[in-house]
């Protein structure tokens, strides 16, 4: 499986394919027509510059990550600054099954940039561009997600490329969305949440989340649930010690809430959704009905 070709890869420098298949669209209706005419290509740009290149360096023979962008225009002004809401979203499929399983569901509402009428979309990540950097962020970041669900931690050396990203945006004129704050999503405490050592305990149970639980439901469904109940006793675990939001976890759930529910509706500790209820409280009231499914 996917474990074994993963090691295989970080040891080898040969090129094969590209990781992502990602379908991207922009929707420009907020924009004055000059800013339309220079973006009239900007989604085929983008979902070109994300599908051909190898953001690995490394050989990648294996299914391509489904993933969608869904730009939405804010503004733009006649120096063709920009800012726009981003949707970003990728799958992974379930194992022996014709199911996919969702990894990330982002809507990042700070996307900054400047974009110049046949603008080049040339890869290199060492450089920040404020186009391409946060196309490349998502890249490492879906890689990353990806990876940590076949093999322990493997994803790590995408998620600092990543990091690596974050700074870069943080330094530059396009600063917003880059730099931490306090009021909500943001790139640079998503990326600290998932490099820390207070996290840690949760990315080592994604694995086993996936791999053992998602992965294995159809063929040994008890296991797969103990699986996935023990991610969530981690979870209760790093909330009992650090209290506070974390962009990390938010995250995740946005992706995973309604396919726990699925896989553990008929789960037989009943205090299982009374846990993720307070793990994750945005989505309370789909517990509490997960727990009462006649109430309503």
């Amino acid at each position: 499986m996917k474990t074994l070709f993963f090691s295989f890869i970080l040891l080898t420098g040969m090129l094969f394919g590209q990781e992502l298949q990602v379908k991207v669209t922009a929707d420009f209706t907020n924009l004055p027509a000059y800013n339309k005419s220079v973006l009239a290509n900007f989604a085929d740009n983008i979902q070109s510059y994300l599908n051909n290149n190898r953001f690995t360096g490394q050989n990648w023979d294996s299914e391509k990550i489904q993933c969608t962008m869904n730009i939405f225009f804010i503004s733009g002004n006649d120096q063709n600054v920009y800012t726009a809401q981003v949707f970003v979203s990728s799958q992974r499929p379930i194992y022996k099954s014709t199911r996919n399983s969702l990894m990330l569901r982002i809507l990042d509402g700070s996307w900054n940039f400047n974009y110049e009428k046949n603008m080049s979309f040339n890869f290199s990540p060492s450089t920040f561009n404020s186009v391409l950097s946060f196309l490349d962020f998502y890249a490492y970041l879906i890689l990353g997600m990806d990876s940590d669900s076949y093999q322990v931690l493997s994803g790590t050396p995408f998620y600092n490329k990543a990091f690596e990203i974050v700074t870069m945006g943080e330094a530059s004129s396009f600063s917003k969305g880059w730099e931490k704050n306090s009021t909500g999503y943001n790139r640079r405490g998503l990326m600290d949440d998932i490099l820390s050592e207070t996290y840690r305990p949760f990315r080592e149970t994604i694995f086993d989340y996936h791999y053992n639980g998602v992965d294995m439901y159809t063929q040994n469904k008890d296991a797969a649930q103990k699986s996935i109940n023990k991610m969530v006793l981690a979870l209760e675990t790093i909330r009992k010690k650090f209290e506070g939001k974390s962009i990390f976890m938010s995250t995740f759930f946005e992706a995973k809430y309604a396919e726990i529910i699925e896989y553990m509706k008929d789960y037989n500790d009943a205090d299982f959704f009374k846990k993720l209820k307070k793990i994750d409280p945005p989505h309370a009231a789909k517990y509490e009905e997960a727990m009462n499914p006649g109430s309503n």
